[in-house]
């Protein structure tokens, strides 16, 4: 084949689908594949739900997914396809379909690309059924859909260069949501478990000196044990310092409360207290400002995954700094929050009625409504404080206003921001850096499926800097 060779699927790949049925949902188990799992050519398995070995041998019958096959919809998100990953036992799920590649005529990864790119999305477009509710394509119809596939050397060559920007992408979402789990485990041990003082109170009950007990809190601080933390004492000096002043900051008893034992010094007051809810933004209607669908917050992370640009209308106002909880079934229980960095300087964004907007009062650090926001405690409140009818149902402001909360001191906030509040201006930059990969990625995969662009003959580092230049 050439570059200009035209084929069809069917001449490449075997086509199927699975059950048009859902079975019923586990906790544990092998997956069951769904299509709000495909996202920008990537399978997003948090998205899928789980289902029994029995249930599994009996929706599998059809096929069962290998590594290298190309899942995607055939209903609704037409035009979505992600690669199955190896070690992965899934069925298909309602709406979702596979191609099997042969390999001797096209390898995994371009095909992937080939369906991504924006020559095959205009013959889904062009072939799609318009239903009373849902588009479709038909299945049988896919196999002779045609394609664009060149010979395997060349496949190989421009799905190398896709693939290592598609790696760098996946690289740094697996940084940010190793940041985002550190940050809410240092929330969780100062604020939850209130961990350095539990360290401090053990130290004192085994009889250990002023020095020991503080020594105890920083390694529940710092998760460093005795010899690193002598170790930043000699070449760390400053670090050392601030480490044990935040020790320092930390009392070394509990006292009881409505809430249960909380540590000695601290108040309970409501959620009010620390944040605001739904404070006063202003934009007039019908200006074009930036717009944050309900479909672009995340349900883990902080980072808004799209923002358009809109005429405003009837919509929740924010600023950066604000962070935002959809209040709504069910994206309130999948997660669906985001934390508002996106906008530029004295900017305000707008986006659905169904965002509640936290903002911490002016003695604390913005970063403490996001992590609150995280919580699990406080997202129970929110999930329990849903009225209204079922399948419409949405949190109250006002109860989470309302709900008994402990007091922070704001100094200790400050410190929790000093290294927590990092993580998250560290993830928007990798963040931001995605989104400029990702770009180079869509730039580069019609140009170089078409032929339009040619690989230089270097060695595959070089060939990437140099397209990624183009």
């Amino acid at each position: 084949m050439s570059s200009n060779k035209q084929t069809t699927i069917g001449e490449i790949a075997e086509v199927f689908d699975g059950p048009h049925a859902t079975p019923k949902k586990t906790e544990t188990g092998p997956y069951f594949l769904s299509i709000s799992s495909l996202k920008s050519g990537a399978l997003d398995l948090s998205q899928s739900a789980h289902l029994s070995e029995e249930d599994f041998k009996k929706w599998t019958k059809r096929v069962t997914p290998e590594q290298g096959d190309v899942l995607f919809s055939y209903e609704t998100r037409l035009g979505e396809a992600a690669l199955m990953p190896d070690g992965i036992r899934a069925c298909l799920g309602r709406r979702m379909g596979l191609m099997r590649p042969d390999r001797s005529k096209v390898i995994s990864e371009y095909l992937l690309y080939a369906y991504l790119a924006p020559e095959f999305q205009k013959t889904i477009e062009a072939r799609k059924i318009h239903g009373a509710t849902v588009d479709r394509i038909a299945l049988k119809e896919l196999p002779d859909f045609p394609i664009r596939i060149p010979e395997l050397s060349e496949q190989e060559a421009v799905a190398g260069v896709l693939k290592r920007l598609d790696v760098k992408i996946e690289l740094n979402r697996r940084i940010n949501q190793t940041l985002e789990q550190i940050a809410q485990a240092i929330f969780k041990s100062w604020f939850v478990d209130f961990e350095p003082v539990k360290a401090k109170i053990a130290g004192l009950e085994a009889g250990g000196t002023e020095s020991d007990i503080q020594l105890a809190a920083m390694q529940a601080i710092s998760g460093r044990d005795p010899e690193q933390l002598a170790q930043m004492r000699t070449k760390q000096p400053e670090k050392y310092t601030e480490l044990y002043s935040t020790a320092e900051l930390f009392p070394s008893a509990m006292q009881d409360s409505e809430l249960g034992k909380i540590p000695e010094g601290w108040t309970v007051g409501t959620l009010s207290d620390l944040l605001e809810f739904n404070p006063r933004r202003t934009l007039r209607k019908g200006v074009v400002a930036p717009y944050l669908d309900m479909k672009n917050v995340p349900t883990s992370g902080h980072l808004a995954d799209e923002i358009t640009e809109r005429q405003v209308g009837s919509g929740t106002k924010f600023i950066n700094g604000d962070t935002l909880l959809a209040r709504i079934t069910p994206c309130l229980e999948n997660g669906k929050t985001a934390f508002v960095d996106f906008l530029n300087s004295g900017e305000t964004g707008w986006g659905s009625t169904e965002y509640i907007v936290l903002r911490p009062k002016a003695s604390y650090p913005v970063s403490l409504g996001y992590f609150i926001a995280r919580n699990e405690a406080f997202r129970s409140a929110a999930i329990q404080s849903m009225t209204g009818t079922s399948g419409r149902q949405r949190a109250s402001a006002k109860a989470l206003a309302d709900l008994p909360w402990v007091n922070y001191p704001p100094e200790l906030v400050d410190r929790f921001d000093t290294v927590a509040g990092s993580y998250l201006r560290l993830a928007k930059r990798y963040g931001d850096e995605i989104k400029s990969l990702a770009q180079i990625r869509d730039v580069l995969l019609p140009k170089l499926l078409s032929g339009e662009l040619t690989l230089p003959e270097t060695d595959p580092q070089t060939e990437l800097q140099e397209v990624a230049n183009v």
